[in-house]
C-alpha cells in the first residue's frame, strides 16, 4: 500500500475524484448511484461551491432533506479524500457539539468508500485511524474511551 493520507478537498485534486465518480464509484454506500449523478452534476454547475461544502464543520450549508420531504438541521461535519497521490476514498465526519450523540436520522459519526480498485488494501483502517485523530482535535466532546 502506498502512504496514504487524507486531504481537505480542493479543485486542484477534484479531477481524479471526478474520475473515480465516472468510474462508478460512490461516496455514499446507502444511495450509491444517485450520489454518483447528484455529485458529477453539483461539480459540473459549479465545482467551487462543491467542494467547499464538502468541509461545513460549523454546519453553515443550510437544512437537510429527508425523502419524506421534511427538512432538519444539518449537523457539523467534514469530509476529507483518502490519497494516495490518486483518490482511493472518501471519509466523513459529523458531529453535535457537546455530546457524542447523534439524531435517529444519523447513520453513525464516520463513514467512508474505498474506490472499488483499492478495496482490501488497508486504506479503510489506516483512513479511520487518521479520521479519528482528526476527530479528536475537533471537538473535545468526542469521547475519548468506550
Amino acid at each position: 500500500m502506498s502512504k496514504i493520507e487524507l486531504l481537505k478537498p480542493t479543485t486542484a485534486s477534484l479531477p481524479s475524484y471526478v474520475a473515480a465518480l465516472e468510474a462508478g464509484w460512490s461516496p455514499d454506500n446507502v444511495r450509491e448511484e444517485a450520489t454518483a449523478r447528484e455529485q458529477l452534476l453539483a461539480i459540473k454547475m459549479n465545482a467551487d461551491a462543491f467542494v467547499d461544502g464538502l468541509d461545513d464543520p460549523t454546519a453553515s450549508g443550510g437544512r437537510i432533506p429527508l425523502p419524506d420531504g421534511t427538512t432538519i438541521a444539518r449537523l457539523p461535519g467534514i469530509v476529507r479524500w483518502i490519497w494516495d497521490g490518486d483518490i482511493s476514498g472518501a471519509i466523513g465526519f459529523r458531529w453535535q457539539a457537546g455530546t457524542a450523540e447523534l439524531p435517529p436520522n444519523v447513520l453513525g459519526h464516520i463513514g467512508f468508500s474505498i474506490v472499488p480498485w483499492k478495496r482490501g488494501n488497508g486504506y479503510a483502517r489506516h483512513a479511520l485511524n487518521l479520521m479519528l485523530g482528526e476527530a479528536k482535535r475537533r471537538d473535545k466532546a468526542w469521547p475519548t474511551s468506550s
